[in-house]
């Protein structure tokens, strides 16, 4: 038997154990209700603050573009898009974990 038929019967071996293995639905322990609360209220302030950052560089770019400095923000606009971004998937993530 060849060396690739070798590693190719050895990983469809492989694979077959490892379709076997259950995979549970997550399930939050007693109790963290608490923490799904105060991750709430942690996404509800960072999208609040993310929303007047935003207002913020709106101005920004009001102001700068009547001096003709108008472009000189969009690195800081990218910025907070990717921090709502962030925000947003730290919550999805909590949530699957949770199982809610």
């Amino acid at each position: 038997m060849s060396l690739s038929l070798a590693a190719a019967h050895a990983l469809t071996t492989i694979g077959q154990v490892l379709t076997d293995l259950p995979d549970p639905d997550p399930l939050a322990p007693p109790g963290f209700g608490a923490v799904t609360t105060l991750v709430a209220w942690a996404k509800w302030v960072g999208l609040i603050a993310a929303i007047l950052a935003l207002i913020a560089v709106a101005v920004m770019f009001m102001f700068n573009a009547r001096r003709g400095e108008g472009g000189e923000h969009v690195k800081t606009l990218v910025s907070i898009l990717v921090g709502v971004m962030i925000i947003g998937a730290a919550t999805a993530l909590v949530g699957f974990i949770s199982g809610s």
